[in-house]
């Protein structure tokens, strides 16, 4: 749940801008992580339970909630790997395509003219 909410909160503040006006970001922008940290699932979310405290949230609310997120949460991975298959595929094709009408390398005209 920390992670979501950081997520959250990340999504929310400013972000830092360069001269260029291009986001600056960290060298691997957050896409790799280290094996040993397995991603958020949606089963995780729905199982999280949290210690009832007096004048604490309502338990009701908060599963509500977790199943909402549990949901999005499953949701978005789908169209991940739908994505990603979808991604796949074109890649081929294009390939594909390039193998069969691309000329082959140094039969195009040379860009000085034909002098050295």
């Amino acid at each position: 749940m920390r992670n979501l909410l950081n997520l959250v909160r990340s999504a929310t503040r400013r972000r830092d801008v360069n001269r260029r006006g291009w986001q600056a970001r960290s060298p691997n922008a957050g896409w790799y992580r280290p094996e040993s940290i397995r991603p958020l699932t949606a089963g995780q979310v729905r199982d999280r339970r949290f210690a009832t405290v007096r004048r604490g949230l309502d338990p009701a609310e908060v599963h509500a909630f977790l199943d909402l997120v549990a949901g999005e949460l499953a949701a978005t991975r789908r169209e991940l790997a739908h994505t990603t298959e979808e991604n796949a595929r074109i890649k081929r094709t294009l390939r594909s395509w390039h193998s069969r009408f691309a000329p082959p390398a140094g039969s195009g005209p040379r860009r000085d003219g034909g002098r050295w």
